[in-house]
């Protein structure tokens, strides 16, 4: 089967992650090659394929290959993805999935699929190698991250100091404060998977595959990728934005209906991803700052780390207070549905690649309150370089944020003629419009597939 183009029809196998974050990226992608007629098999942990079946438009095409999570000690047996587990215990779902590699070369030799997309599972890149298969590293965390973080220029510096860019690095206000740089270089070093430090993985992994793909476009971006592509010496691809298609789910009628009852463009959003790390002074001090701006929100927040629930680590009072303004959320929420909301005016987001994307092709002002690694540098490059959001400041020795400080940056967002805000506006409609013209997408995914066909041309894998 041949495409118009002249390029052969691929199959291509997909083993992102067990994230759900990296699962939908995965899939998204997925998705944009299927409408092209491509074929892909999808690996994914047995019990968590219901939760993206709803998310596969082309089931005739795009087939989900079930993998039972191998048991480690110290991972709870229900365990399929981080969403399941604390923080340290990832480590451990790592050592499962590299447990996984048997099984993977079994289905690869079964398969004998064209390319094998991958992120952090660094062996796969040589197991593809052994069987003649393309490898790609497809990277959910930014050009711009992947290039301060973990460029070949930082281990060749004398000194690790991750407060300032690496040598090369390009234009840009994306630097560490002291406390970041710190917690950066620490988790550099700590075992991610049996035996084999976070860094190590991610150098391995970026270096091995045939070629680093982005889902970043090159007119935001294209900077990163140039120094990405001198310092790998490998080709760099740019897949695109890819935006979340629609979903074909309709919103909760509990929160159109509580939605509906405030007027255009006055609820904040605020939304810290399943990864949060807030503790429960920090828990304390977000919800109070939105109960200060006065205006009505809807948080949703896991609970911090040792609580249950989010209900018993709410601030005495702060229920009865906020009533019928302010709703804080435990649980799962439609972010794209509550987004496209004309009541919603403001996201306070943690900054991760999929919620940064979801924020810049909707209307409402951006408060960026990140938290760990990729999610710090998102912020950066989102307030300093695009000047399309505000980032909740926070004191240099520990990265404390006081209620005032996240009122604030809220009402600075949200002032109807502030100078500051209009300035945020006219840079977001920019890049809204951008993001959502037509055929970016389809262009970019036209020239994603052909460099992909060029790369499976070139010289046979030995």
């Amino acid at each position: 089967m041949e495409m118009n183009s002249g390029g052969k029809m691929m199959h291509i196998v997909m083993f992102p992650w067990f994230a759900m974050g990296h699962l939908t990226a995965f899939l998204h992608t997925a998705n944009k090659f299927a409408e092209r007629g491509h074929r892909v098999s999808f690996l994914i942990p047995s019990k968590t394929q219901s939760k993206l079946t709803s998310f596969n438009l082309h089931p005739s095409l795009i087939s989900f290959i079930p993998l039972d999570v191998p048991r480690v000690d110290g991972l709870p047996s229900h365990a399929q993805t981080t969403a399941d587990i604390p923080y340290p215990l990832y480590t451990h779902l790592m050592t499962a999935m590299d447990r996984t590699e048997p099984t993977i070369q079994s289905i690869l030799l079964d398969l004998k699929p064209d390319l094998v997309f991958y992120d952090f599972t660094h062996w796969l890149p040589a197991l593809a190698r052994r069987l003649g298969i393309k490898s790609i590293h497809y990277c959910i965390i930014s050009p711009a991250t992947i290039a301060y973080d973990m460029s070949p220029a930082r281990d060749q510096e004398s000194e690790l100091n991750l407060e300032r860019p690496p040598l090369g690095f390009p234009p840009s206000s994306v630097k560490l404060h002291s406390f970041e740089a710190k917690a950066s270089a620490s988790f550099r070093d700590i075992e991610y998977g049996s035996g084999v430090s976070f860094h190590d993985r991610m150098m391995k992994s970026l270096s091995d595959g045939d070629a680093l793909v982005f889902k970043a476009c090159r007119e935001m971006e294209g900077e990163f990728c140039d120094y990405l592509e001198r310092q790998f010496k490998k080709p760099v691809i740019a897949s695109g934005p890819v935006i979340p298609e629609t979903p074909t789910s309709t919103l909760d009628e509990k929160w159109d209906k509580w939605l509906g009852g405030f007027k255009k463009g006055s609820v904040v959003y605020c939304a810290l991803g399943s990864q949060s790390n807030l503790n429960k002074d920090q828990f304390q001090e977000l919800v109070l700052g939105l109960e200060l701006t006065g205006l009505p929100f809807l948080a949703a927040l896991k609970p911090p780390a040792g609580n249950n629930s989010v209900e018993e680590v709410l601030p005495e009072g702060f229920t009865d207070r906020v009533k019928g303004r302010g709703i804080v959320e435990g649980g799962w929420i439609q972010q794209q549905l509550i987004l496209s909301h004309p009541s919603i005016g403001c996201f306070v987001t943690h900054c991760g690649s999929g919620s940064i994307t979801e924020a810049l092709v909707n209307e409402c002002q951006i408060v960026l309150l990140p938290q760990i690694g990729d999610q710090i540098i998102n912020a950066r490059f989102i307030a300093g370089d695009l000047k399309a959001g505000v980032e909740v400041e926070r004191r240099e020795e520990d990265c404390w944020f006081t209620k005032e400080i996240i009122c604030n940056a809220v009402k600075l967002v949200m002032e109807e003629n502030g100078e500051v805000a209009n300035e945020l506006r006219l840079n977001h409609d920019k890049w809204r419009k951008f993001l959502l013209k037509d055929n970016l997408e389809a262009s970019y995914t036209d020239e994603f597939i052909t460099k992909l066909q060029d790369i499976i041309a070139s010289t046979p894998n030995r």
